[in-house]
């Protein structure tokens, strides 16, 4: 993310003057608070970000079936990729929402996590809302933001009615719809989730953060870097959440990410149980495979619910950083090393279905 011309020489900026007045000197202080607010996250980013290659260019998702581009919104619109495998059963398919993180594109983010690939063996279609750059700078899904179900112009609101159009359209089973994400696109799909209940039936979190511990760009920031308060000075505003129950959850992070903090992970997992009826785990574990010839170590933790179905499942990558798990190095933001997380949360995902 470029904030600056670099290329911009002393003598020029000199005339810009030393003493700025008006609206120029409220704009610079305004930037000079967002410089100290962002801190280490901003040059992290800008560390990422810079002198990358369009993802295009890079890499192509790699599958059987169709990728096709569409768009949806009337005043803010999206633009959309599909995946149709081809394969498809004759019955109503599973649908699987994918969300990409910051300065990410739909085909890079689907070349770079391969979930295509994952999707073509299951019969599940997969969809990729992109965000705009007119929304975001840099494509960032607003997942701090205050969220209102009434807004139609609302990221979460826009994403719903996205996917409800796409079941209308493409004959897709209702009890088998998932969203999943990564870093930006994992904290939106963790809104999603908590936020729409009744439409998405699991959820897959890469390297995000947890929903409802951030309200702007600043509060998600201190979130993403620090990690979560103290469970004693939040524990109240996760409760508080009117959410009819907690949908089943896969998370992956890995413990080195210094984008997002590995505690977010470790929170998503954790999150309560709102509903009295909803079952408690009948049978937890927690095992760690070691590393081999060019694979990381990672720990598992699972929660089964009844009937050993798993219901949580948190996958720690050990020396890890910001990357998705198991995915294509040919495409920035992804580990080839670590565990096949597109596979894997694949798996879970057709565990789970939405009760009639």
């Amino acid at each position: 993310m470029a904030l600056f011309n670099r290329a911009q020489s002393r003598p020029e900026l000199a005339k810009l003057g030393a003493a700025p007045t008006g609206l120029r000197a409220v704009w610079q202080r305004r930037m000079a608070r967002l410089v100290r607010a962002g801190g280490a996250l901003l040059r992290a980013a800008t560390d990422v970000i810079a002198g990358l290659r369009r993802p295009e260019a890079d890499a192509k998702p790699v599958a059987a079936g169709r990728f096709t581009e569409g768009h949806y919104g009337k005043g803010s619109q999206r633009r959309y990729m599909l995946y149709q495998p081809a394969r498809r059963s004759r019955r109503q398919a599973p649908l699987l929402v994918m969300l990409h993180g910051c300065s990410q594109g739909v085909e890079e983010f689907a070349a770079g996590t391969r979930m295509n690939e994952a999707a073509e063996s299951s019969g599940v279609l997969v969809l990729y809302p992109e965000q705009s750059l007119s929304a975001h700078v840099m494509r960032c899904w607003t997942w701090y933001a205050l969220q209102d179900r009434s807004n139609s112009e609302g990221d979460a609101a826009l994403i719903a009615a996205m996917t409800r159009e796409v079941m209308r359209e493409h004959d897709i089973d209702p009890a088998r719809v998932y969203v999943a994400g990564m870093s930006a696109g994992g904290a939106m799909a963790a809104v999603l989730a908590r936020d729409y209940p009744g439409l998405y039936a699991a959820l897959g979190v890469h390297s995000g953060a947890p929903a409802g511990l951030a309200h702007d760009v600043y509060s998600g920031m201190r979130l993403m870097s620090s990690g979560p308060l103290p469970r004693a000075d939040n524990e109240a505003e996760l409760l508080d959440e009117e959410i009819p129950h907690a949908v089943a959850s896969i998370v992956f992070h890995g413990d080195e990410d210094t984008m997002v903090h590995p505690s977010n992970g470790e929170a998503i997992h954790a999150a309560p149980r709102i509903a009295q009826d909803q079952p408690l785990p009948v049978e937890s574990l927690c095992a760690t495979t070691h590393a081999s010839e060019g694979r990381r170590a990672y720990t598992r933790s699972v929660e089964f619910g009844p009937g050993g179905v798993p219901y949580r499942e948190l996958w720690i990558v050990h020396g890890a950083g910001h990357a998705w798990a198991g995915g294509s190095e040919a495409v920035r933001l992804n580990d080839a090393s670590g565990p096949n997380a597109s596979r894997e949360m694949m798996r879970f995902f057709l565990q789970h279905r939405l009760a009639a």
